[in-house]
């Protein structure tokens, strides 16, 4: 029989993320949505930067042969 210990939950992102929804819906901050949803697309956009980066390096150093 297969022994499944794996745990789902929620990260620290999406912990900031419920909170800062939280905060904008009850008025205690008055950000715009874009800021209040930044733990969501913040992260996103760093990974997708570093391949980016990544593939140009690959791609510079492919070339320089």
């Amino acid at each position: 029989m297969k022994d499944n210990n794996s745990r789902g939950g929620i990260s620290f992102f999406g912990l900031m993320t419920i909170a800062f929804v939280v905060l904008k819906l009850t008025g205690y901050i008055t950000w715009s949505w874009r800021w209040v949803l930044a733990p969501t697309w913040i992260p996103l956009a760093l990974v997708l930067v570093c391949l980016l980066v990544l593939g140009v390096a690959t791609y510079i150093k492919e070339n320089q042969k």
